[in-house]
């Protein structure tokens, strides 16, 4: 997100011809967007964005089924049961 942020405001400056910006080749502007591609392409292809993902369900799980837990007990939970 932090390219894609950059490349807007490279963008934004070179479309207004505003500071040094304004003297810089086209490329060099746009590539914040390569780099932000290239990155999402990478993240997808090793499976950062997958884990993230399933990291994010089992954390939202685990707080349904805590505050179920706390809701049919009235708010007095006991600690789960470690097995293993």
């Amino acid at each position: 997100m932090y390219l894609l942020g950059l490349g807007l405001v490279l963008l934004l400056l070179k479309w207004q011809q505003i500071g040094v910006v304004a003297g810089w080749s086209w490329w060099l502007v746009l590539a914040p967007f390569a780099g932000a591609a290239l990155w999402w392409t990478l993240s997808d292809l090793s499976g950062l964005t997958r884990r993230r993902a399933a990291a994010r369900e089992q954390r939202r799980q685990r707080e349904r089924v805590e505050r179920q837990r706390q809701a049919l007990s009235g708010g007095h939970t006991k600690p789960p049961l470690r097995r293993g």
